[in-house]
């Protein structure tokens, strides 16, 4: 009896080594071919910009194309499940942020997957503010007028926002919260859309993100107010921000960061990870990032998986204390 137990061990050792070399195996030969990044939302967003910035250099530093597929709709979720239903081979991947990987773990009760039980943080790469801007044929020219004439109009002023869940939308209800006036969410499908909306007048007001509302604002289509970060953005320093603006406590920053399935073994993600960083802390990178009002913000996989868990924890009480809702 006593043989067949250490016979079954051995079996059982010989086995778990066979699959450890087939772990290290695929790592070393990773990639082999090329590799998804799926962006939950359309073209023109900061999403699909930073996946974009990220995918060429990282293609020619890992010898396999990057390519990047556009997946929107549903706030991020319909591209997000994509990634968390995929195989943990490293050939799937998502750029995620605030809102995929943070606020839609609680906004949606019947969310499609889990983002900390789903997905494998790889590397947080940039954050922005988002940009309160207006309509210029919005009366309005300051936060503390945006907010006297919401609350003189209740429920009158339509707002954009890149969809359910995303940081344009947690932004406006934070803002509605604080400052106890209550507008109207338009969802669109992307900051692409929704910018679009905006410029032709069809919704008069945006928390958009910098990299959708920076270049609208600075050709004079566009009327920024002010910024959603805590404190004023190093690349826009001369926008103060809704904090100081008549609206104390506010605070809103989107960041974004690169997910794989969860099991992707492990040699693969720090090969991404550190491939990832090295590019967000190029000059070039860095100054693409500034242009659009974003700035790297690189962590490293074991800071990045407890910052996201983090995260979750931190909307969860968000949409709790603020009724927030995705419909």
């Amino acid at each position: 009896m006593q043989e067949t137990v250490g016979r079954v061990w051995r079996l059982v050792a010989v086995l778990a080594g066979c699959a450890m070399c087939g772990h290290i195996s695929a790592a070393e030969s990773y990639p082999a071919k090329p590799i998804r990044m799926v962006v939950g939302f359309p073209p023109g967003g900061f999403v699909d910009f930073t996946a974009r910035v990220v995918s060429a250099p990282l293609s020619t530093a890992i010898g396999q194309q990057v390519v990047v597929e556009n997946r929107g709709g549903a706030g991020g979720i319909v591209g997000t499940e994509i990634v968390a239903r995929a195989a943990p081979d490293g050939y799937t991947l998502t750029v995620g942020s605030a809102g995929t990987h943070g606020v839609n773990q609680s906004l949606y009760p019947k969310l499609p997957y889990n983002v900390l039980r789903d997905f494998q943080p790889i590397a947080r790469l940039a954050d922005a503010p988002s940009i309160l801007a207006v309509h210029p044929s919005l009366p309005v020219r300051s936060v503390k007028e945006l907010i006297a004439l919401a609350r003189a109009r209740p429920g009158q002023i339509n707002y954009a926002s890149a969809g359910s869940g995303t940081s344009t939308h947690l932004a406006a209800v934070l803002f509605e919260h604080l400052a106890r006036v209550k507008l109207v969410h338009v969802p669109f499908k992307g900051g692409g859309p929704a910018i679009v909306a905006l410029l032709a007048g069809e919704v008069p007001v945006t928390f958009g993100t910098a990299a959708s509302v920076s270049p609208q604002t600075k050709a004079g289509k566009l009327r920024a107010l002010a910024v959603t970060a805590g404190k004023r953005s190093a690349v826009l320093p001369n926008l103060p921000t809704i904090a100081e603006s008549g609206l104390p406590g506010y605070e809103m920053l989107n960041w974004l960061g690169l997910f794989a399935p969860a099991g992707t073994p492990r040699a693969i993600v720090e090969k991404l990870n550190s491939e990832s960083l090295r590019i967000v802390r190029q000059p070039d990178v860095a100054a693409r990032f500034q242009a659009q009002g974003a700035e790297p913000s690189p962590l490293a996989t074991d800071a990045f998986a407890p910052f996201v868990k983090s995260e979750v924890e931190k909307w969860a009480k968000v949409v709790a204390a603020t009724g927030m809702s995705a419909e």
